[in-house]
């Protein structure tokens, strides 16, 4: 992709976040798909590409009278929408389309008419026949896996794996929308029920309904929508393995590393230019590999990088400004969320505005190690 020639002209998220019981999973895509074309200054008669996640596209166009000559339904778990962004960023550039919507939506809390497009093949998947037999239930006690060896490799402490909910808790203080705003401190993180050693329920993402979309179109259009444009300066993605057991490495993930390069080079910048960074964080540990897998602390060093507060409101690197899926909301697929952040961020109008960012960073993952997406944006045209 030609480094910003492609930009997001309108982004929002869902008129309520958290608790949902009263809209079905793909009203929220359609609640957010709406807000975003307003936010843009849209009809859904401009709308020719969709790129979904959750719902498959063909339910979203068929339910939302588009008519598109593009569609996207690639589905790997929380950074699909990355994904979708690179993806529509290539094909916007290829004329394949001019106006793509991205939609994300899920009752993850309410479980509201859920379903449409979802992956898995359960007891049939490879994990369902070789992980499962040995007692993983789900992401909690399979994340455990990799992070406990990383733990050993590299001395991280409990305490700073604590670290990571106090800072994002800060973060979310100061964000109307977040699900949880009182403060925290290490002790009461670690203190907290214990789930899956060493997570504890604070060291969980939330689980909510909720939804976001956004629409990307050709940089030279940018001038002729409402808001401050935001410019795909690069993109990334790559996937590894369906199974845990058998990452590469369980202190470092390829699919973190091979999309974060992609993403760095294409967008020709050092990570010294990074004003703001968003590192999906279903579990605390995740921005640990996040930070080191793209290049931003040296392998082992992340623990001691966020226990000195570089993360943290006045830190060097401003990272999950809005409370992240640990205090911010989470309801199952978090890319859409993190990519929202930025987008805010990038206009100047985030809750906890990072002053004078003009790059953000917006890294996710899939499944459990499984994929990688990263988006790397700035606020000023380089056309």
């Amino acid at each position: 992709m030609e480094s910003g020639s492609v930009a997001i002209v309108g982004a929002a998220e869902t008129t309520e976040l958290g608790k949902i019981p009263h809209v079905s999973q793909i009203q929220l895509h359609a609640d957010a798909a709406l807000n975003a074309l307003k936010d843009a200054g849209l009809k859904l008669s401009d709308i020719d590409g969709v790129a979904t996640a959750g719902e498959s596209p063909t339910n979203l166009a068929h339910y939302m009278g588009i008519v598109p000559t593009w569609v996207d339904g690639t589905s790997v778990g929380g950074c699909s929408f990355m994904l979708h962004v690179r993806h529509a960023a290539a094909a916007i550039n290829e004329g394949l389309c001019h106006t793509v919507l991205i939609t994300h939506g899920e009752s993850g809390r309410s479980n509201v008419g859920r379903g449409g497009f979802r992956g898995g093949g359960g007891g049939a998947s490879l994990a369902g026949q070789f992980e499962a037999p040995y007692g993983l239930m789900g992401p909690p006690s399979i994340f455990t896996i990799p992070f406990l060896r990383y733990m050993k490799e590299t001395g991280t402490t409990l305490e700073q794996l604590a670290m990571v909910a106090v800072v994002q808790r800060e973060w979310a203080g100061l964000n109307p929308r977040a699900s949880y705003r009182d403060p925290l401190t290490v002790e009461q993180v670690m203190n907290d029920r214990m789930i899956a050693y060493p997570f504890t329920k604070l060291e969980c993402c939330l689980v909510t309904d909720g939804g976001g979309a956004l629409i990307l179109t050709r940089a030279d259009r940018a001038a002729d929508f409402p808001h401050k444009p935001v410019y795909i300066l690069g993109t990334g993605e790559s996937v590894e393995t369906p199974m845990i057991s058998q990452m590469a490495d369980f202190t470092t993930s390829r699919a973190f590393r091979t999309a974060g390069k992609k993403a760095f080079a294409e967008a020709g910048i050092k990570h010294a230019d990074v004003d703001h960074l968003m590192i999906y964080d279903a579990f605390a540990h995740l921005p640990f590999y996040g930070l080191e897998d793209l290049g931003f602390c040296a392998p082992g060093e992340a623990g001691l990088f966020i226990e000195a507060r570089n993360t943290a409101i006045g830190g060097i690197l401003p990272m999950n400004t809005n409370g992240g899926g640990l205090s911010y909301m989470h309801s199952g697929m978090y890319g859409m969320y993190a990519l929202q952040e930025s987008v805010r961020q990038l206009r100047g109008v985030a809750p906890a505005q990072v002053k004078d960012a003009k790059v953000s960073v917006c890294h996710g993952v899939g499944g459990m190690f499984a994929a990688s997406g990263t988006i790397i944006m700035g606020n000023e045209s380089v056309q």
